[in-house]
This record gives C-alpha cells, structure tokens and sequence, in this order.
C-alpha cells in the first residue's frame, strides 16, 4: 500500500487530481485482485491427509485464474467509468502494485 500511495501522491503533484485518482485506482485495481486470490486460495481444499501435488497446483492455478479475471473486468470497468483517466498514472501504478506483490511469493520468513 505504501507503493500505491506513494505513486498516487507523485502523479497528483505531476498530473493533478485526475492523476492522483487515476493512480490510486490502479493501485485499488491491483489490491482487489490480489484479494480475491487470496480468497479463492484460503478456500482452497487442502485438509490433512488429501493433499496432492495435483490438488495444490489446481488450487494455485484457480486462484490465479481468478485473479486475472478480477482484474481485466476492473480495468474495463475503469477505463469505461473514468472519462479523464491519467492512462500513464493509472497504468503505472497497476503494474508497480501488481509486480510487488507478484514477489511476495519470493519472499520466506525466517525464524
């Protein structure tokens, strides 16, 4: 989030109001469909003794697809509702916000 605020406070000072909104929704764009990965993945069926290879890649691959779907729908529904849309703003934002979290896969905790 702290990615998405900052590029929303840059394209408000480079492109105004409507590039502050513009980033911001590009960031929301983003967060929303990352949540609902999430959300399709923690209802995934993985309960003890049942877990496959196959199951878990299902899962993934589902989660994902969802993912992707969540986000072609907003970004229409963006483009479409927002007549002054900053496309730079919007678009920058979006992707800076969906590669962050891209790498959280990479990311291990170590304890």
């Amino acid at each position: 989030m702290a990615v998405t605020a900052a590029l929303t406070l840059l394209a408000g000072v480079v492109a105004g109001a409507h590039g502050a909104l513009s980033a911001a929704l590009g960031g929301a764009v983003s967060l929303c469909a990352g949540w609902s990965s999430a959300v399709v993945a923690a209802k995934g069926k993985a309960s003890a003794g049942k877990v496959s290879a196959g199951g878990i890649l299902f899962g993934a691959l589902r989660a994902e697809g969802v993912k992707l779907g969540v986000m072609l729908v907003m970004l229409g529904i963006a483009f479409a509702a927002y007549e002054q849309m900053v496309a730079a703003a919007f678009l920058g934002t979006f992707v800076a916000t969906a590669v962050i979290f891209s790498m959280a896969f990479f990311v291990r905790e170590y304890n």
